[in-house]
């Protein structure tokens, strides 16, 4: 594989990096530590650094060769971002190893450590290189498992302050072969929207069900009944799933509770069909717990948005994998993922793309928010390459 010579220099130093992030995770918006060391690394290596933004963000600027290079001539002020995410999950670590979690209850259990290593060793390559035209904006970003660090980031300003043109995207995946990677054109991850229900009934002895309204088989039927959402409301060829994920009622054996509580989520990768889940689920809702005597409160609760590549950026994202990576060695026929990035929110601000690079088989169930869990180290070279690559594609110089 054609790893850039440079970045392979410097893979012990990335594993040395990548060891540290992973033994000092921190959750969402309190990478204060994660922060500081990314900063100063960014500074080390010449580049301008950016701090303040959705609490803990680092934001780094890189700036090509100018036009009065005699090697090339500038095609304009282009800008293009390149995001890697760089919190940890509230998961107890079970691995053994050197570099686990020194932080009690908190990992490194989706990759996060590595993807910041990827793009640390690519900002460090670029830096040295400059081997383009254009500014390049690395994005280490907050709270992408928890609280939407990447909309902050929006709401913040990011592309506003920080005028690119496209921005960039990329995920370990455990799963897929090393060497490989899968870039959709259009839906890459799914929305993530959450839904509360309240049922509300009429309580009294367990033996005497005849004088209630029992909220418990409301509840037991209004859960069989959602199903019928994706089953009978939606386009057969449209990829939807409600989940009921907690039902809770009830506090002994002998008594109907006076009322229950359902919590779930529903994932799609059109927003056209968000609103028919959302509408067919209130329609279900009040009626099914009307026809058992109770009342209902329904809560729709919008999370992540889903993550859309834009088609004519990932067909170039895919050319700079295949630089890297091979020929043949990209997947652009995989199905989306029912899982949720909040990256999507950049990606509805200017086009890009996101890709899965293959992370192997890691067995032992060590899969993305696995206690288990380690990065793979054998793609830090491999992630800041196709890194350099893409940037280099985007903003090459002309001779």
């Amino acid at each position: 594989m054609p790893v850039h010579n440079r970045i392979a220099q410097q893979a012990d130093e990335m594993r040395q990096w990548r060891h540290y992030l992973h033994a000092h995770p921190e959750l969402a918006f309190e990478e204060h530590n994660t922060a500081d060391f990314l900063a100063k690394k960014l500074e080390s290596f010449g580049i301008e650094v950016h701090r303040g933004m959705a609490k803990t963000a680092v934001i780094g600027v890189i700036k090509g060769k100018s036009a009065n290079d005699t090697i090339g001539i500038s095609k304009g002020a282009r800008v293009i971002g390149l995001r890697a995410d760089i919190d940890a999950l509230p998961i107890p670590e079970e691995n053994q190893f050197e570099h686990k979690s020194g932080t009690d209850g908190i990992m490194h259990a989706c990759g996060h450590d590595g993807h910041a290593t990827m793009l640390l060793g690519a900002a460090k390559y670029l830096a040295e290189t400059r081997n383009f035209d254009g500014t390049v904006v690395v994005i280490f970003q907050p709270a992408e498992e928890h609280g939407g660090g990447g909309k902050v980031m929006c709401d913040e300003g990011l592309f506003e302050q920080f005028p690119m043109d496209t921005v960039w995207g990329m995920h370990n995946w455990p799963g897929i072969d090393v060497g490989r990677a899968v870039i959709q054109r259009g839906a890459s991850m799914a929305a993530a929207d959450g839904f509360e229900i309240h049922i509300t009934g009429r309580g009294g002895h367990a033996a005497m069900p005849n004088n209630t309204a029992d909220p418990i088989y409301a509840a037991a039927a209004l859960i069989q009944s959602l199903q019928s959402v994706v089953s009978r409301n939606l386009d057969p060829l449209d990829q939807a799933v409600v989940s009921v994920t907690q039902c809770h009622g009830g506090f002994t054996h002998n008594v109907i509770p006076d009322d229950t509580f359902i919590e779930g989520t529903a994932r799609y990768f059109s927003p056209a069909v968000g609103a028919i889940i959302k509408d067919r689920m209130a329609h279900i809702i009040e009626h099914v717990a009307t026809a058992h005597g109770c009342s209902a409160q329904f809560k729709w609760i919008e999370g992540y948005p889903p993550t859309i590549n834009d088609a004519a950026a990932a067909d170039r994202a895919a050319q700079a994998a295949a630089d890297v990576l091979g020929s043949g060695s990209i997947d652009m026929d995989a199905p989306p993922s029912m899982g949720s990035e909040d990256f999507a929110y950049m990606l509805q601000q200017r086009p890009g793309a996101y890709i899965w690079l293959g992370a192997g088989h890691p067995g032992d169930g060590a899969m993305l928010h696995n206690a288990k869990y380690d990065f793979n180290d054998e793609l830090l070279p491999l992630g800041a390459s196709y890194w350099a690559t893409l940037v280099e594609r985007e903003l090459g110089l002309i001779e």
